[in-house]
């Protein structure tokens, strides 16, 4: 790597704000024998340009020896900011290659087919005759061979250890900051019969009854290996499967490989993984393996695909402690920070708090919530606003009661299906709606009239009903509990102002948010200080219903957009029939790696 390029590298025409100096102190962090720099940019840093200009930095071919890594990689958890990306033209430079199944096939009469599932993924020996111009393996090729490549995370992580994309001069991981989180997640092996090809074909016993809950599974995890191994090798001697067989096929070789590394990690003396085992039922019922600390799991799909990282986000609150979770040296590690340059007085955040939100206290503070609600449709009558509801239990709960107020034609809703969708229809609407969000506190870009306020419902603590989240508690990490909490604070809160002289007002309506302020205090960035510092009690209209409506023109909007208690309409027990813990937590039911099995 060659620092010294870094401002030279930038691909902008000139540089905005903080943007030179930053770069200055990244090249220092550098040259000052650093392996790894966190940089700590908040909102409207330019962090992808950042990211460009660290990129440029990596060894060339033409420079390099033979045994030397060249080129870089740009990588981030979150789909969107890879669309952000490809959208750039400042960064068409980044080659992007993605899952196996965003690709169709382009055979005749296979162009509904993605490439997962295409003849070449079902047919023994299948020789394509137009592979060469495969979307799919044109992109892989493209971005393989060219000195910068972009993919999510979860697609890095999945080609670890591929001879297609081996390792790299510079690696550069934006939105860095959940990178623990995003291991641990990806690392968890659910074994249920949606998961399990196989389930019936196993006895799936009690483990959670067992004298060694963890001894127990590991026994049966060899036995399950066991049992898909012979399954997959079954289909893989067929000279032809379907499409369904082709899923069964690359499920079972997802969990063999998912089995095994699990089976030798609790095996390995010498390995810094905890391992907790989740079983709500008993005999039967499904399992849920998961990590604690995988700083294994990284070494192997992040910290060996690189020489030199730099890691990016507003939310890497502590650098210790962020280094202890996916398991750096302090040592050879170096934070540089990056000033904030919107206004304070352009991102206020105004104390609107109606009592505690925890599951306890949440059936009497819903109904003033929903009240103040109303109330702040009136305040902004001509201006889009977000609710962070933090479940689906909550925002049904919200909509269903705004409804009854009679505000439901300024509400849209989501479910975990019509996610994208009705974002993309609140995003595109002229009109001030109010959307009621379910986990969109990052990755978000509401710039503008896009969205002038926010509401976050809920501090948002981790499940505590987690094994996970327990285990660590247990432990008496309550810091990190109050931080990933803040985390995801400060990450809303950026939502609604995205340049200096964009403006947004965030409202906190649980008083639990004051109390985790003071409790994640010494974690809290300086300009995030400066904020909560000047939090204000705002005076707004009385309750109101039909104020709340003059922005929307009822008759002519109603016929087009449902109310919210037909729009999206989730039952009591949160999305798709989630339990409520799995609700309030916002688990998903897709895995994260669904993109990209089959890739090896």
């Amino acid at each position: 790597m060659k620092p010294a390029r870094i401002v030279e590298e930038f691909p902008a025409p000139e540089f905005r704000a903080q943007q030179k100096q930053a770069l200055r102190d990244i090249q220092s962090a550098f040259e000052a024998d650093n392996d790894v720099v966190l940089v700590r940019a908040p909102t409207g840093s330019g962090k992808s340009l950042l990211a460009r200009s660290i990129m440029g930095c990596a060894r060339s071919k033409q420079t390099a020896e033979p045994a030397q890594a060249t080129g870089a990689y740009y990588t981030t958890p979150q789909v969107s900011q890879l669309d952000d990306v490809a959208a750039d033209s400042l960064l068409d430079d980044l080659n992007i290659i993605r899952g196996k199944n965003n690709y169709s096939c382009l055979l005749p009469g296979e162009h509904d087919t993605p490439v997962d599932q295409a003849p070449c993924a079902r047919e023994s020996g299948f020789d394509c005759s137009v592979k060469h111009r495969c979307p799919y393996f044109s992109d892989r090729s493209i971005a393989s061979a060219q000195p910068h490549a972009a993919m999510t995370l979860a697609y890095f992580m999945q080609t670890a250890g591929s001879d297609v994309f081996g390792k790299r001069d510079v690696v550069v991981i934006d939105e860095a900051h959940g990178l623990a989180e995003w291991a641990e997640m990806y690392a968890t092996i659910e074994l249920s019969p949606d998961r399990v090809p196989v389930w019936d074909e196993v006895g799936v016993p009690a483990v959670a009854a067992a004298d060694d809950p963890l001894d127990r599974t590991v026994r049966f995890a060899e036995t399950l290996a066991g049992v898909c191994s012979r399954a997959k090798d079954e289909l893989t001697a067929q000279p032809e499967l379907s499409p369904d067989e082709v899923a069964r096929r690359d499920r079972l070789g997802e969990l063999i490989s998912d089995l095994n590394w699990f089976v030798d990690d609790y095996r390995d003396p010498e390995s810094p993984t905890t391992w907790v085992v989740d079983q709500a039922g008993g005999e039967g019922t499904t399992i849920t393996i998961k990590p604690l600390d995988p700083a294994r799991y990284l070494q192997h799909t992040v910290w060996d695909r690189g020489d030199a990282f730099a890691l990016l986000s507003a939310t890497i609150l502590n650098k210790e402690a962020f280094c202890r979770g996916v398991g750096l040296n302090p040592d050879r590690v170096a934070l540089v920070d990056v000033d904030h340059t919107f206004p304070v007085e352009n991102r206020p955040l105004y104390d609107v708090t109606q009592g505690k939100m925890t599951y306890e206290h949440r059936d009497e503070t819903l109904p003033k919530l929903a009240r103040l609600l109303v109330r702040l449709m009136a305040e902004h009558p001509d201006e889009k606003g977000l609710i962070h509801a933090h479940s689906y239990a909550i925002a049904d709960d919200l909509a269903d009661r705004l409804a009854e107020f009679g505000v439901g034609p300024r509400v849209r809703t989501h479910t975990t299906d019509s996610r994208d969708d009705e974002l993309g229809a609140w995003k595109a609407s002229d009109d001030p709606e109010v959307f009621i969000a379910v986990k969109m506190e990052e990755a978000l870009d509401l710039a503008g009239d896009l969205a002038r306020w926010q509401v976050l419902c809920k501090a948002p603590y981790l499940n505590t009903n987690d094994s996970r989240v327990a285990r660590r508690l247990e432990d008496g990490q309550w810091a990190w509990y109050h931080r990933a909490a803040l985390r995801t604070v400060i990450q809303a809160c950026g939502r609604v102002v995205r340049a200096p002289d964009d403006y947004g007002a965030t409202y906190l309506a649980d008083s639990s948010l004051l109390d985790l302020f003071d409790r994640a205090a010494a974690d809290m960035p300086p300009w995030f200080r400066q904020q909560v510092d000047r939090c204000s009690e705002p005076t707004l209209p009385a309750f109101d219903p039909e104020a709340a409506l003059a922005g929307i023109d009822a008759t002519a909007d109603s016929r087009d957009r449902p109310s919210a208690v037909t729009r999206g309409h989730i039952d009591s027990t949160g999305s798709g029939g989630q339990s409520q813990a799995d609700a309030d937590a916002g688990q998903r039911d897709d895995h994260p790696l669904s993109d990209v099995w089959g890739d090896g």
